[in-house]
């Protein structure tokens, strides 16, 4: 009997330290995560975004090219920049007259006049051109195509090296402000009006939703009926 429980325990110690042997290359060595976000995490970072325009004087304005490019690099700023943005002229005797051109073409595209900043620059390189910047955000990832680990490999039980990466390049491409991947935003303020609204018709015993018009009732099917 002695002899019986003494195989039985190195038996059993022997398994062990088989089972061991076998998983700790993985645990060890592989610090893998079957979280494509973990393996591939987002990156962003902040980019200087400019245009430089050609300005001769404020009669004559920019040309019908400038105009669309200056008004889409504006609604760019609006939809993407943070901060302020910037206007720098050549310094000379018109360099005030191209500031405040700009300044209120910015202002009567939406752009808030304490969110423009103004200054001028040296122009002894010949560049006339008046230039307009802001600071946005971009997201990045790494590059995607690791295939060194055999998807045919399964005994560590992990996901390949190139798992998720793909997900995560198109996570970075579509997002609006990338800022939103960092913190969310701020809530926008209460609309005062309708909280006042909606208190008075509660206080009269009357109901607080919104009255909907025919256009905006729907069903969506009338089989089984």
């Amino acid at each position: 009997m002695t002899k019986t429980m003494d195989v039985l325990r190195y038996a059993t110690v022997a398994a062990v330290l088989l089972a061991g042997s076998c998983a700790a290359p993985y645990n060890d060595l592989d610090a893998r995560s079957n979280d494509g976000a973990i393996n591939h995490p987002i990156t962003v970072e902040p980019r200087y975004e400019a245009i430089k325009l050609p300005f001769s004087a404020p009669a004559a304005g920019l040309l019908p090219d400038d105009t669309a490019k200056f008004s889409a690099f504006v609604a760019d700023y609006l939809e993407h920049g943070d901060g302020a943005i910037s206007i720098t002229a050549p310094s000379g005797p018109s360099s005030g007259a191209a500031i405040g051109y700009f300044a209120e073409r910015l202002a009567s595209l939406g752009v808030p006049r304490g969110r423009i900043m103004v200054g001028s620059r040296d122009s002894a390189n010949g560049d006339t051109r008046v230039e307009i910047g802001y600071i946005g955000y971009s997201a990045h990832t790494d590059p995607c195509g690791d295939w060194s680990t055999s998807v045919a490999d399964t005994a560590s039980n992990l996901s390949t090296p190139n798992f998720g990466c793909a997900v995560q390049h198109n996570i970075a491409a579509m997002v609006s402000d990338p800022r939103d991947l960092v913190a969310p935003r701020a809530t926008d303020p209460s609309d005062a009006s309708r909280r006042a609204t909606v208190l008075g018709k509660y206080e009269k015993g009357q109901t607080t939703a919104a009255d909907k018009t025919a256009d905006q009732t729907a069903k969506v099917s009338d089989v089984g009926n």
